[in-house]
Parts: structure tokens; sequence; C-alpha cells
């Protein structure tokens, strides 16, 4: 299975620590936050990836190169107009052979990928997204969805709610879903999944997930892997 991570953001959010570097170079702990992403995917067997790219590429490939130091094989997709999440995978798609993983390249887990994966087989959608309950939805998607994980509802960002499930940007699909995407700017969250409800399921998943997008959740998530690294393989 191949893997896309979508590292392209700017990262407003968490200056200054972006001024000078991609939000997925942004360390946590001992390594970027894209070092914990692949060594999750590597630890699921899932060695093929392909990082999308927007601001400040060069900070990444250099970093990775072409992944042989971690294990893995890396190719790039640079976007000098950006696309959206969508948009940018759909650029790519003659460099995905089969059913894969899309992942945020801003937020640390420990997502069990072999569970989402059997989620996904056995459902026969043809997109399983990862949600997970949060205190909080802020400035999150939200998503609702019945006790097997069929998804009724899906709101991005809204103002105000009484649910509890978010979107946490990791998804598995399957090929034939970029048959959908039309070339240009075009986001899974804003306009692919409203689109595509009724082929849309939502895995529940049980591991640790934090979007790092403000500073505050930056030092809280430093703190976390700090007082648990062996999940996350850090070295303190």
């Amino acid at each position: 299975m191949q893997a896309v991570i979508m590292a392209g953001g700017y990262g407003t959010r968490l200056k200054p620590l972006t001024n000078e570097l991609p939000k997925p170079m942004v360390p946590i702990i001992d390594k970027p936050i894209i070092n914990y992403i692949i060594n999750t995917l590597k630890k699921y067997g899932i060695t093929d990836i392909i990082v999308t790219l927007g601001y400040k590429p060069e900070r990444i490939i250099d970093y990775l190169g072409d992944g042989s130091d971690l294990g893995v094989k890396v190719r790039y997709s640079v976007e000098n107009i950006p696309l959206g999440t969508a948009g940018g995978v759909k650029k790519i798609s003659d460099m995905i052979d089969g059913t894969f993983v899309v992942i945020s390249g801003d937020a640390l887990t420990n997502i069990e990928l072999d569970s989402m994966m059997s989620h996904h087989m056995s459902h026969g959608k043809l997109m399983t997204m990862a949600v997970k309950e949060m205190d909080d939805v802020t400035g999150f998607g939200v998503v609702k969805c019945d006790e097997d994980g069929a998804v009724t509802s899906f709101i991005e960002k809204p103002k105000h709610s009484l649910d509890k499930l978010v979107n946490t940007g990791i998804y598995i699909l399957e090929k034939k879903v970029l048959n959908y995407i039309p070339e240009g700017k075009y986001d899974f969250a804003r306009d692919l999944f409203p689109a595509m409800m009724n082929n849309l399921s939502a895995y529940r998943m049980k591991g640790y997930w934090s979007d790092i997008g403000t500073l505050s959740s930056y030092y809280l998530t430093n703190n976390y892997v700090a007082l648990n690294p062996e999940p996350f393989g850090a070295v303190l």
C-alpha cells in the first residue's frame, strides 16, 4: 500500500515557529513531526510514500531525501499554486497504484492503521475517514455517523456544535475516488466529502491524535510526548 502525506500548508497559526520551517518540520521533542508520521506508516508496512509540498518544499526534501535513511521510499509533488488537499492528491494520480492512505503532515498520531484498513475493507466504501472524539471541536470538521460508521452528516468548522467527533485528516481511499476530483483547487472536507457522503465511512480511532495547529496545541503535544515517549519512539 502507498501513502500520501499532505505537507503543503503555510502554518500561519504556528508563527514564529514556521517563519523558516514548514509545519511538518517543526520538532516534537527530538525530531520533526513528519518523521513521526513516516515511522507510523512504516510500522504498518507502508513504505512507498508521496509527499505533497507547497511552502518551503526544499526544507522537507533536504531532510527526507529519497527516504532511504528512514527505510522508506519517498517521492515528491511540489505545488507552485496551492491546489487544496484533494487537488494536490489529484495531481499525483499517475503515481497512485491502488488503495492508499492520505495523512496530514501537521498532526501527531499513533493511529492503528491495521484496524482502520480492516474497517475500510469490511464496509465497502470508497473512502474511510478516521474520526476522534474531542472535547473542543472548534476549528475542526465535525462528523455524525451511525453505529456502523456510515457518515450521515459532515460540517466543516461549524461555529457551534454539540457533536464531538472530528475529522483527523487521515483517510483511506480507493484510487477510483480520484475520478471524482476535478483538476485544480479542490478540498477533501469542503468539496469532496459532502459530494460523496454515500461512499464515506467513519472509523473511530483509538490511538493518540493531536492537530498541531496553534502554539498552545504544539506545547501540549510536546508535553504529552515527553510524558509518553515510548508509543512514539521519542528519545529524551
